[in-house]
């Protein structure tokens, strides 16, 4: 078994209407319970905003820290779930099922070794 990181990529923007997130959300419980049953289920949740980031990074033998994101983007990261998977085939169809929950891009992603 291989870890694996499903990652939101969510844009930038007004959220959906509040019809529309609750349809996300069930489906959302649907897949996270699909993942408990099969024994694939880690991890998963929401992130706030990137305005709510604070970046902390070594810089000439100090620590400098600053407000907002790393980087700035159309898009960013909305959320994230760890699954265990046998392999990516495997993974890429939990991915499927998450982009089909969420309507939003999903990045697939391995962690280096193993489970």
């Amino acid at each position: 078994m291989k870890y694996y990181l499903l990652s939101v990529l969510q844009p930038q923007g007004e959220p959906p209407a509040p019809e529309v997130l609750e349809e996300i959300t069930r489906r959302l419980d649907v897949l996270h319970a699909d993942l408990r049953e099969a024994g694939a289920w880690v991890f998963a949740g929401g992130l706030h905003g990137p305005e709510t980031a604070t970046v902390v990074r070594a810089e000439a033998g100090d620590v400098l820290v600053t407000d907002g994101p790393y980087t700035e983007s159309k898009e960013y990261l909305g959320g994230i779930c760890l699954i265990k998977a046998p392999d990516l085939d495997a993974a890429l169809e939990w991915g499927r099922r998450a982009t089909l929950a969420t309507t939003l891009p999903i990045e697939v992603r391995p962690f280096m070794g193993e489970a």
